[in-house]
Order: structure tokens, then C-alpha cells, then sequence
């Protein structure tokens, strides 16, 4: 196993995800690929960002969710465990499915949140997505709801 992929939501539960990374890249002599999935930038989805403030807002979102990210594999790497950090923006789950591919990804580790039973029925369940579509073995660590 040489490619670990983590995706993160830049919330609490991102250290347990890490920590598990972590176990399997020392075992494995692994390489942790940390992905975070912005929002598509609002004009490539066809929509007006609006006043310059509000890109301004969403420009400072993404460099402190950048720095966020770095900080994360810094702390890996000071642990002598492999890893790099990736801000990608796009859809979430054709965009974490796209950088497997990129990176030869041989496992992918996430987060799946309990949430209530209207969530669950109506919501867009990111990980239920990816595990019914994805190709690679995968790791789901259940995280308490925020």
C-alpha cells in the first residue's frame, strides 16, 4: 500500500481520521494524501460571486482552509510519515474520485457522520456516494456529529 488518500471536512473529526492514516502509513511505509474539497469556484458553476467583498470572503476561506491543510501534513511529516496536502475545488465526490485516480490511490479513508433521520432521507449523503461507487478499498471511521 503505497498511497494513502484522507479526506477531510476541516472539522473536529479530522485528527481521528489522521491518526488512522498515520497507524496504517507506518505499517505500510505509506505515502497520506490529505484532500480537502472546496466549493467550485461560484463562477464556474454559472453563478454571479457577487461584490468584490464577497470574493475577497471566499478567497481568505480558502487560504486559511489551505493553511489548515498544510499544517495537518506538517505535523505528519514532522512524525517522519510521507504526506502532502491537496485544496481541490469541484464537485465532492467526482473530485476525491478524479485525485484517486491521479495519485494511485490504494486505500481511502473518511469520515461518516450520525445524523438525524431527515439528513439521512433528504440530505446529500457524501459518504454513501462514494462508497457505493468507489474502486479502491476504503476505511470509514464513524465521527460524532458536530
Amino acid at each position: 500500500m503505497k498511497n494513502i488518500l484522507v479526506a477531510v471536512d476541516l472539522e473536529s473529526g479530522d485528527q481521528i481520521l489522521l491518526d488512522q492514516a498515520s497507524k496504517l502509513a507506518s505499517k505500510f511505509d505509506s505515502k497520506i494524501w490529505i484532500i480537502h474539497v472546496a466549493a467550485p469556484d461560484p463562477d464556474f458553476v454559472g453563478f454571479d460571486a457577487g461584490p468584490v467583498y464577497i470574493r475577497k470572503t471566499l478567497a481568505d476561506d480558502l487560504r486559511q482552509e489551505h493553511k489548515t491543510l498544510q499544517k495537518y501534513a506538517e505535523d505528519l511529516n514532522s512524525n517522519n510519515i510521507s504526506a502532502e496536502s491537496l485544496l481541490v475545488q469541484g464537485p465532492t465526490v467526482q473530485t476525491i474520485f478524479e485525485e484517486v485516480e491521479k495519485l494511485g490511490t490504494d486505500m481511502l479513508i473518511l469520515g461518516s457522520h450520525k445524523h438525524n433521520f431527515l439528513k439521512r432521507v433528504f440530505g446529500d449523503d457524501v459518504s454513501r456516494q462514494i462508497i457505493s461507487k468507489s474502486k479502491v478499498p476504503m476505511l470509514i471511521i464513524p465521527l460524532a456529529d458536530q
